[in-house]
């Protein structure tokens, strides 16, 4: 039965796993990073390892899937800034730049 279980939980993880390669789009990625934290944390308690489960609970299913989406949402928001009416903007800012620092 104990088998039967293990074999279960593995073949979740395979899934969750191959899912997490296959998506391309990162907010979805963060997605399935998070169910694959959450199968992974059934699978060490099919092992019998209670602590290792919560701390997979902790980071792989909660905390690294937040700070990627936090990531994905500030690249985002940079991009959305830099169009083309800031690319002029900042010529002229990079050239006084590195004027600046070859005086020193």
């Amino acid at each position: 039965m104990t088998d039967a279980l293990i074999a279960v939980a593995l073949l979740l993880v395979v899934v969750a796993a191959t899912a997490a390669v296959l998506v391309r789009e990162p907010a979805r990625q963060a997605l399935v990073l998070s169910v694959l934290g959450l199968t992974l944390a059934v699978l060490f308690l099919t092992l019998q390892a209670p602590d290792v489960a919560l701390s997979q609970l902790a980071v792989g299913s909660a905390l690294t899937p937040l700070l990627i989406m936090l990531t994905v949402r500030k690249v985002h928001r940079h991009g959305a800034r830099s169009g083309p009416d800031a690319e002029k903007e900042g010529e002229g800012q990079g050239e006084a730049r590195t004027g600046e620092g070859e005086r020193a």
